[in-house]
């Protein structure tokens, strides 16, 4: 995990060729001082890392983000109000790359959809 303590798995299946999750975020983690004071907004950075590690979780590989495509923020995550998150990923795998679809929701809204590609590392 790149940020340690910023956010648990609650749930989380893979059954080739799809993922699905539920993360508690942390809203105590450090990150949220300086993303917003008085306003805490997980960065987008932060939930493409999550994919990422989503993805190398479900595949048992260290995966590079080389394409991110089709990057649609739809909506805000605050982690004093939304801390549980649930990411639907679809892989595609090929010798040395894994291609996503991915979709971040809370509740009923849909916060982020996301195309991706990973090189797979050695």
């Amino acid at each position: 995990m790149l940020l340690e303590g910023l956010y648990e798995i609650q749930e989380f299946n893979y059954m080739e060729p799809y993922v699905k999750a539920t993360v508690k975020l942390n809203k105590d983690h450090e990150i949220f001082e300086g993303h917003f004071p008085g306003h805490p907004v997980l960065p987008g950075v932060c939930v493409i890392q999550i994919i990422k590690e989503l993805t190398e979780k479900s595949l048992e590989k260290k995966l590079l983000l080389s394409v991110a495509s089709n990057v649609k923020f739809m909506a805000v995550i605050n982690p004093e109000k939304n801390y549980t998150v649930q990411f639907d990923i679809e892989l595609s795998q090929s010798d040395d790359e894994v291609k996503i679809k991915n979709t971040v929701s809370f509740e009923d809204t849909l916060a982020l959809k996301l195309n991706a590609s990973f090189k797979i590392r050695a």
